[in-house]
């Protein structure tokens, strides 16, 4: 990750935290032919002291091959992002902008054993259906031999993350009067991506004038 400013870097607790409160990104790897990249969810968490990012793959996925235990996997994590036109600003020596939070997990990938993909798919389900204002689901509730088929498909990949790297561009290089004139502007968007980008740079100063909305 191209890190622009230092006052961007989102600290590698908090970027852990992001990433697995996400659970859902872009992972990246290169072959021969050159970049691929699959949509995944995934499951982050700890074993003996490492961070491991628990994945998985159709069986046919070309990603799958490469998770050898020696080729080095990037997964991408993105959050909310917003388009800043140059007039939204107080100031009139600014150019348009894009703000947006992102972290980017890095590590050599190892494929698991068939034997746990169980595991993972109730974790991952675990995780997942805790997100939801309802009686969580899982596997124990699907026809077994639906879900045998369905587990067999799969091959799970732990993605053993050796470098971590978060950036949340929220104006933090701006003054107070830009910062508040953008975080308005965010705040009034129908879209709610924008709407929660206002309130993290609000939250990141709380005492300016801000519009209420």
């Amino acid at each position: 990750m191209h890190v622009l400013r230092p006052q961007f870097r989102i600290e590698e607790q908090r970027a852990l935290e992001f990433a697995g409160n996400r659970g859902f990104g872009v992972i990246v790897a290169a072959d021969a032919m050159g970049p691929r990249g699959s949509h995944v969810p995934f499951v982050l968490g700890r074993r003996d002291g490492q961070v491991i990012v628990q994945i998985h793959f159709t069986a046919k996925n070309p990603l799958v091959e490469l998770a050898d235990g020696a080729r080095r996997f990037l997964l991408i994590v993105a959050g909310d992002d917003a388009y800043i036109s140059n007039d939204w600003y107080s100031s009139r020596e600014n150019v348009s902008t894009w703000l947006y939070e992102a972290v980017h997990l890095s590590g050599v990938a190892h494929l698991c054993s068939e034997g746990e993909n169980r595991g993972h798919g109730d974790a991952l389900l675990a995780v997942s259906e805790a997100r939801l204002p309802k009686q969580p689901w899982d596997l124990a509730q699907m026809q077994p031999g639906k879900r045998e088929s369905m587990l067999a498909a799969i091959r799970v990949v732990d993605l053993v993350v050796d470098q971590v790297e978060g950036q949340a561009k929220l104006n933090q290089h701006k003054g107070d009067a830009d910062h508040v004139a953008v975080a308005d502007r965010l705040a009034q968007s129908e879209e709610t991506g924008h709407q929660r980008l206002a309130r993290k740079m609000r939250a990141l100063r709380p005492g300016l004038g801000y519009e209420i909305s």
